[in-house]
């Protein structure tokens, strides 16, 4: 593995999480304490991807996730909607040659056909060039609302029970899981929130019930690399018992 910083020496490799997913909060309001327009946090914000999604490569993190842009996002103004759309078509072309690079793989979750055209044509070209990279999947929640999700995956199973082609008492939780936009992915062991706001606003409900979440005050246009590492060291600091009792314990918290 290779360490661009001191505070990489520190980590367990043996303990890091399998999938890490993260709700990139703030960029307006970083704009607006620099008086700046809200587009221009969101511009700063996409430089910050590539900075953690190069760490979480470097440090062998398997699977990144990263709300970008949420089914409640549509509602907003229409001309930030429309500089968001610019944004996210310029930064998964300038992206690419570095995603080929790197051995990521690109994917998206959330309901694609809704982008705009020209933003779904550059991320078919970025997933299909990159379908075969393995070092880390990097998953882009777009146009992304976990009750959609779920509501979805609910009809999926609805229909083929109408079909036949299921009998409601093979239902399980893997089953739910196995019609949701992760399938086939592990849950993400860690949900970092920047911005300050503690609420996980319709982002992976069913996949976070035994998440480790991490709220940060830093608006994303300001989040770093070191922040990221001091994240993941509280993270390997966490007991996670999943619901059991830690051995050699009384405690029953």
């Amino acid at each position: 593995m290779k360490s661009n910083s001191t505070h990489d020496l520190t980590l367990d490799c043996e303990k890091l999480p399998l999938h890490v997913a993260i709700i990139m909060d703030g960029n307006g309001r970083w704009a607006k304490k620099k008086m700046m327009n809200r587009v221009k946090g969101h511009e700063q914000g996409s430089q910050i991807v590539r900075s953690i999604v190069t760490a979480a490569r470097e440090l062998g993190i398997g699977t990144l996730t990263l709300y970008a842009f949420s089914t409640e996002n549509w509602a907003r103004p229409k001309y930030e909607v429309q500089a968001l759309m610019i944004l996210l078509k310029k930064f998964i072309a300038s992206e690419r040659k570095e995603l080929l690079k790197n051995n990521i793989r690109l994917n998206v979750i959330g309901q694609k056909h809704k982008l705009t055209s020209d933003v779904q044509k550059e991320v078919d070209i970025t997933m299909e060039l990159t379908k075969d990279n393995n070092k880390m999947l990097l998953n882009l929640a777009l146009s992304y609302g976990s009750r959609e999700e779920i509501t979805s995956a609910v009809k999926q199973i609805a229909e083929k029970i109408a079909s036949k082609s299921l009998d409601p008492k093979d239902i399980t939780q893997d089953l739910i899981s196995d019609h949701l936009y992760t399938k086939a992915m592990p849950d993400p062991d860690l949900i970092i929130r920047t911005g300050g706001e503690y609420r996980l606003s319709n982002f992976l409900l069913w996949q976070a019930a035994y998440s480790e979440i991490y709220i940060s005050d830093t608006f994303w246009p300001d989040f770093t690399r070191d922040e990221f590492i001091e994240i993941l060291k509280n993270y390997q600091e966490r007991d996670r018992r999943f619901g059991k009792v830690a051995c050699n314990t009384s405690n029953d918290g």
